[in-house]
């Protein structure tokens, strides 16, 4: 079972009205970047917007850290969307370790050993990647190159011994699209320059 555009786009609206932020303004502009990489390259688009829509849909329950991502993933298995729990999962991982998140583990014992056990047994898929990816290319007021992003998130929360290896990471989902497509994502991104501005 997967959400159709207009449910996913009720949900968000629900959501942000739960817990009100730019997070929701983000999870839109992620899920237009995920579209336009995904229709140039042959994925479903449709099921890349729904993932960019809902990835931090665990931002419902109100504010939090790592707690936001096994919220989302419980949330969606609740309605029977394991595709997006997944990537409600992962998208906080651009190295597949628990270990290398930059969020406080506002989490339980139990849910610590389960994403953590998630994420080893997982190969991450091209959805995976490409909403990781989305989360880095997008903030609240649109599309953002990836240094621009990186800064934006080390300033609120501090360097860590793994936020290069994330980094890295981030870049080699950028490289992987852009062999697929055979140019720059940042072409493909409606405005990205005024990132520059702001």
């Amino acid at each position: 079972m997967f959400p159709n555009i207009e449910n996913a786009i009720m949900e968000l609206e629900l959501a942000g009205q739960l817990n009100p932020g730019p997070w929701t303004s983000h999870s839109y502009n992620v899920a237009q970047a995920a579209k336009i990489i995904a229709e140039n390259c042959n994925m479903d688009s449709e099921k890349a917007f729904v993932c960019g829509l809902l990835h931090d849909i665990g931002r419902r329950t109100g504010i939090a850290a790592v707690r936001h991502i096994i919220d989302g993933y419980d949330y969606a298995v609740s309605k029977g969307w394991n595709e997006v729990a997944r990537v409600c999962l992962t998208h906080s991982f651009p190295v597949k370790d628990i270990e290398a998140d930059i969020g406080k583990k506002d989490i339980s014992q139990e849910q610590y050993t389960f994403i953590k056990e998630y994420l080893d047994r997982l190969e991450y898929d091209d959805y995976d990647k490409l909403i990781i990816l989305c989360d880095a290319l997008a903030d609240a007021n649109g599309f953002c190159i990836l240094e621009k992003r990186f800064i934006d998130t080390t300033r609120r929360y501090g360097i860590y011994p793994f936020s290069i290896d994330r980094w890295n990471k981030t870049y080699e989902y950028k490289e992987y699209f852009e062999k697929i497509i055979g140019k720059s994502l940042y072409s493909l991104l409606p405005d990205i320059e005024k990132c520059i501005y702001c």
